[in-house]
């Protein structure tokens, strides 16, 4: 059991990558709160998981809810070991003039600002008990952007940044802090990504840039973010890994 005795937080854990890692956390002995806006999602991946995980509401990019998400966990676990920030969102794949500004800054709110409310409010129980770890999901969109995904590949960048930047300033405290990159994947938010249908032809043109030739899964992150969770990866803090079938090459 590579996580046993681990206390988790999974943000945006009712479908997805989120999904698969506290599932897989779970798998490996941690206690997994299962964080999602969707309540019918999160309970669902929490029942299917079954005792090692519990299902508690959040919207990452409110700082009420943020709040309240980090003292339910602490009440039910006694405090948290890791968090993993996986909850992101996006537009449909466009012209960069055509993003309003309402989903501009909806972007912004869930997949930076949110990494800024649970450091507010997780942070401080790690400090207390002595240490941490923290895991970001970014995306390659960060370093080898898309065209059409301009304001996103923008957030993942700075998710990125985030990253390194807090690695340097936590690591006295012994909280560690990674990301992972994913490449596109067969998630709910394929179709944005691609801007079109969700077809084999249409797959094809995305397929043909990753060299390994298919999209990323659920457990290709889950096996990433375990292993960055880990006492393992216990002298890794501040490093981005790409798990992108080559994409990034």
């Amino acid at each position: 059991m590579r996580l046993a005795g681990k206390r988790v937080i999974v943000t945006g854990a009712g479908s997805g990558f989120g999904e698969g890692i506290a599932g897989k956390f779970a798998s490996e002995g941690a206690r997994v709160a299962v964080a999602d806006i969707n309540e019918a999602a999160g309970r669902r991946v929490a029942t299917d998981i079954g005792k090692a995980a519990f299902f508690v509401p959040a919207d990452v990019s409110d700082d009420d809810s943020v709040k309240a998400m980090t003292g339910a966990v602490v009440a039910e676990l006694g405090g948290i070991d890791v968090l993993v920030n996986n909850a992101g969102w996006t537009t449909k794949r466009q012209s960069l003039l055509d993003v309003t500004e309402e989903d501009f800054e909806r972007m912004f709110a869930v997949n930076c600002k949110s990494i800024f409310l649970t450091a507010r409010h997780v942070i401080p129980v790690m400090q207390k008990g002595g240490g941490g770890n923290i895991v970001n999901i970014a995306s390659t969109a960060g370093i080898r952007p898309r065209p059409g995904l301009t304001w996103y590949n923008a957030t993942k960048g700075a998710a990125i940044t985030m990253t390194k930047s807090m690695a340097v300033e936590l690591a006295p405290d012994r909280i560690r802090v990674n990301a992972i990159n994913p490449v596109i994947g067969a998630t709910g938010l394929l179709e944005s990504f691609m801007g079109l249908p969700d077809t084999p032809e249409n797959r094809a043109g995305f397929l043909a840039t990753i060299p390994l030739g298919r999209m990323s899964e659920p457990r290709d992150i889950a096996n990433a973010a375990c292993y960055l969770a880990s006492d393992e990866a216990d002298f890794i803090t501040g490093a981005c890994i790409e798990v992108d079938g080559g994409r990034c090459i």
